[in-house]
């Protein structure tokens, strides 16, 4: 499935930035960065919620925002993009 992280960590503090590096280091590790808080991500169900714990154990809920989406309509009207960035096909041919 794919799904789409979005969060906002307040970095008014020391212990804010670190949180906004390490769950910016989960997001990395489970997808690809679409904007600077927004990851899209392929997962299959048990990943998603590994993820989600992953996430809930390092952002601090009384300030921080963290929301996930899944994506469920067929593949080819999920997105569309405009623009330079191009994301990854993950259902393509790998080329390295």
């Amino acid at each position: 499935m794919l799904i789409l992280v979005t969060y906002d960590v307040s970095t008014e503090t020391a212990a804010g930035r670190r949180r906004l590096r390490r769950v910016a280091k989960v997001c990395e590790s489970m997808g690809q960065r679409v904007q600077k808080s927004v990851f899209e991500c392929q997962v299959n169900e048990m990943q998603f919620e590994q993820l989600e714990r992953t996430l809930l154990a390092e952002i601090d809920e009384t300030e921080d925002n963290l929301r996930l989406y899944r994506i469920s309509e067929p593949a080819q009207l999920r997105v569309k993009q405009y623009g330079v960035f191009r994301s990854v096909d993950f259902d393509g041919p790998l080329m390295v």
